[in-house]
């Protein structure tokens, strides 16, 4: 079985683009994943495609052949789908099959238009990720959603508003120098825990916001990086997958997210590792709880003990282990098909040293943490540098 290199990546701006379409946002990324790469496009053997709601945004199914058009490749072309763990779920498919010898370069990304949905209209699109019937027929949205599990979390751990406002300050300063960020602006506890409430315990700042955006990868096999000489210092050495009750009022535990765990047990298997060796994470804080909850899924915390990380400096820039120094969900933005290759885009220019902020980090091994729903569903990646 062959290793698995990151050839390239690319990335759009993240943010407000209501008049650009999903194909001219992946076109722009996944040109910068070829320029960065170094692969002729006729060498992709497939596309794998990361989308959620275009559907409803673009009214465009089938979308597969139309993105790899876009990005110039004649290969077969699939759309993924598993609402905000979309194209992690096209990453780690993408790497089995470069491990199985099914190809030896695969473009893999993903794309997201909501912008020009409105905010009524991109809630309401985002709430088929939540059980219709008796969910969001009830009146559920995710930010009532991961209120709910803020507040079961509070009730079983304890926790303050303070806390989950120092993840939203330390997101925030993380984003200040990275140029794809939607909010590149710094804000303090008190604007967080004076911004309007959206669903108590959380406020507007615990949210990440509506994104425009598309990501790219050029992932080849550790056969095909060698014949061809290309500089790809970093490999997706582990993955895993995991999956839970769609409805929350279905799940044993409100306060903890065990498709993580299980997605990140398989990950630190596959490559490997354990938890004390990992040096750097992106995870999917699509709001602040979130990622509390990621933090214990993933083993860097005990249950209980995540919630005063930021605020003790841990998960800062100059902290024993950054966490979301691309800014995050929270900052970076969320457009939802995109974001689980971004994390890995992001997490490969953070170990290969050309990030703003790779100078935080402080080992060689980094993981990506991308969640569906209410985490119904995940994907968590371990890529390492220099292996």
């Amino acid at each position: 079985m062959t290793g698995v290199r990151v050839a390239g990546v690319g990335l759009t701006h993240f943010g407000e683009h209501p008049e650009r379409t999903g194909r001219d946002l992946f076109a722009e990324a996944s040109e910068r994943a070829f320029a960065d790469a170094g692969v002729p496009r006729e060498d992709i053997e497939q596309l794998n495609y990361g989308n959620f709601m275009g559907a409803l945004s673009e009214h465009q199914g089938h979308q597969g052949p139309l993105m790899a058009e876009a990005a110039g490749l004649n290969a077969p072309a699939t759309r993924y789908e598993s609402a905000c763990a979309s194209s992690g779920v096209a990453v780690r498919e993408a790497v089995k099959d470069l491990r199985n010898g099914e190809a030896d370069a695969v473009l893999v990304g993903g794309a997201e238009r909501m912008n020009n949905l409105g905010t009524a209209g991109s809630t309401e699109g985002l709430a088929i990720a939540a059980d219709d019937l008796y969910e969001v027929r009830a009146g559920m949205t995710f930010p009532a959603a991961y209120a709910l599990m803020a507040r079961a979390y509070f009730d079983q751990y304890g926790g303050t508003q303070e806390d989950l406002a120092e993840i939203a300050v330390k997101n925030h300063d993380n984003a200040l120098g990275n140029e794809y960020a939607q909010y590149q602006s710094a804000i303090t506890v008190e604007d967080a825990l004076d911004a309007p409430t959206i669903a108590e315990p959380l406020g507007l700042f615990d949210a990440c916001p509506i994104t425009d955006g598309a990501s790219a990868a050029v992932l080849v096999s550790e056969e095909y990086a060698e014949a061809n000489e290309l500089d790809a210092p970093v490999a997706v050495t582990g993955t895993g997958q995991g999956g839970d009750k769609m409805a929350l009022q279905d799940r044993e535990f409100l306060a903890r997210t065990p498709a993580a765990e299980r997605a990140a047990e398989e990950a630190y298997a596959d490559a490997g590792i354990d938890t004390n060796d990992v040096a750097v994470a992106e995870v999917h804080d699509c709001f602040t709880i979130a990622e509390v909850l990621a933090l214990e899924a993933l083993d860097f915390y005990a249950p209980g003990e995540a919630i005063g990380a930021a605020a003790r400096g841990e998960t800062t820039r100059d902290g024993d282990r950054p966490i979301n120094l691309s800014g995050g969900l929270k900052a970076k933005g969320h457009p939802v098909g995109a974001t689980g290759t971004s994390q890995v885009v992001e997490m490969t220019r953070l170990l290969r040293g050309d990030h703003p902020n790779s100078d935080a980090v402080g080992g060689k091994v980094g993981v990506t943490h991308n969640a569906g729903g209410t985490v119904a569903s995940t994907t968590v990646h371990v890529l390492e540098v220099d292996v």
